[in-house]
C-alpha cells in the first residue's frame, strides 16, 4: 500500500494536517511532504489552503473517491486471505447512532471480539444523519441507526425493538397524576436532541398521529447527547421522551420516572444499515453474528 495515499486519505477526511499527523503517528512536516509528493506526481493541487483551513480541490475529490475504493479492496484482501489460516483478520468500521452506541452495541461488540479476536473494530459515534452520511461516503461499512426516514441508497435490516417513554425527575409535581393527557404536553417544558437525531425524528412522527407538532411543545433546550439530557432532567422539572434502553439504570434507582401519556405510544426499530448492492465478507460475518444474537431472519 502506498503510504502517501494513506496520508492523503487521512488529511482528506480530517481536513486538518495536525490531526492527520497525530492519527498517523508522524510529524506535520512529514504529512506536508507526502502530500507535496503526490501533488508533484499528479501535477495538480489536491488541497486549497486558506489560512489555517484546507479543502479538497476537484482533483482531490477524484483522488479521494478512488483511494476509498483502493482501501476497500485492501480490506477485503486482508480478510479473505487470513481465512486460509483459520485466523480471520481485518478492520471493520462501524457507525452507531448515539442511543445505540451508548446503551446497545457494546455487549454485541464484546461477544464478536471473543469469537474474532484478530478483527479490529473501529466505532464511529454520531446521530443517525451523520452515520448515514458516513456510510454513503464509505467512511464506514455498517451503520446501526434509529429513526423513521429511509435513504434509498441504503439497505435497512430491523434488529431490535425500542420504546420511547416520557420521563422526568421523580420529584416532579406531575408524578402525582395517574395519566398525562396529550393536551398536558403543551404546558410542559421539554428537552430534546438536536436536528438530525433519529430519536427526535421518531418523536415528531408520533406526535403527528395525535395532532401535535414539535412546535406545539415548550422546548427549554436542545442537547447533543442522551447523557446530557438525563443529567439536566435530574436537576430540573423538565420532561423528555427517551429510549427505555437509555434510562433503565435511572428508573431502577428511582431517579427518573415514566409517565403514561393517554393515546400516545412511541415504538420504533433499530436498524442495521449497509449500502445497497455493496457487501463484503467481513461485514457479512458481523451481521451474521448480530443476527444469531437477536434471532434475525436476513
Amino acid at each position: 500500500m502506498d503510504f502517501r495515499l494513506k496520508v492523503f486519505y487521512t488529511v482528506a477526511l480530517r481536513l486538518n494536517f495536525t490531526k492527520a499527523a497525530t492519527e498517523l503517528y508522524i510529524t506535520q512536516p512529514a504529512v506536508s511532504k507526502h502530500i507535496q509528493e503526490l501533488e508533484e506526481t499528479y501535477k495538480t493541487k489536491l488541497f486549497e489552503r486558506n489560512g489555517s483551513k484546507i479543502a479538497l480541490t476537484p482533483a482531490g475529490k477524484i483522488l479521494l473517491k478512488y483511494t476509498k475504493s483502493i482501501f476497500d479492496i485492501y480490506r477485503e484482501i486482508d480478510f479473505e486471505m487470513s481465512s486460509f489460516n483459520k485466523e480471520r483478520q481485518g478492520l471493520l468500521r462501524l457507525g452507531a447512532s448515539t442511543t445505540i452506541s451508548q446503551y446497545i452495541i457494546s455487549p454485541v461488540l464484546a461477544r464478536f471480539h471473543q469469537k474474532q479476536k484478530d478483527i479490529k473494530v473501529n466505532l464511529l459515534n454520531g446521530n443517525t444523519e451523520q452515520i448515514e452520511n458516513a456510510l454513503i461516503n464509505k467512511e464506514i461499512e455498517i451503520g446501526i441507526v434509529e429513526g423513521q426516514s429511509k435513504n434509498q441508497s441504503i439497505k435497512y435490516i430491523p434488529f431490535l425493538k425500542d420504546e420511547l417513554v416520557l420521563v422526568c425527575n421523580s420529584n416532579n409535581p406531575f408524578v402525582k397524576q395517574n395519566e398525562i393527557s396529550v393536551n398536558d404536553l403543551k404546558s410542559m417544558k421539554f428537552l430534546t436532541r438536536e436536528r438530525g437525531s433519529g430519536t427526535l425524528e421518531v418523536i415528531e412522527f408520533a406526535l403527528k398521529k395525535v395532532n401535535l407538532k414539535l412546535t406545539d411543545l415548550q422546548i427549554e433546550m436542545q442537547l447533543g447527547s442522551t447523557e446530557s439530557i438525563k443529567s439536566y432532567l435530574l436537576n430540573s422539572d423538565c420532561f423528555a421522551f427517551m429510549s427505555i434502553h437509555a434510562v433503565r439504570k435511572e428508573l431502577k434507582n428511582k431517579e427518573l420516572i415514566v409517565l403514561d401519556v393517554e393515546k400516545l405510544s412511541i415504538e420504533r426499530c433499530f436498524y442495521v444499515a449497509t449500502l445497497q448492492g455493496k457487501s463484503d465478507s467481513l461485514s457479512e460475518l458481523f451481521i451474521q453474528n448480530l443476527a444469531s444474537h437477536y434471532n434475525l431472519k436476513l
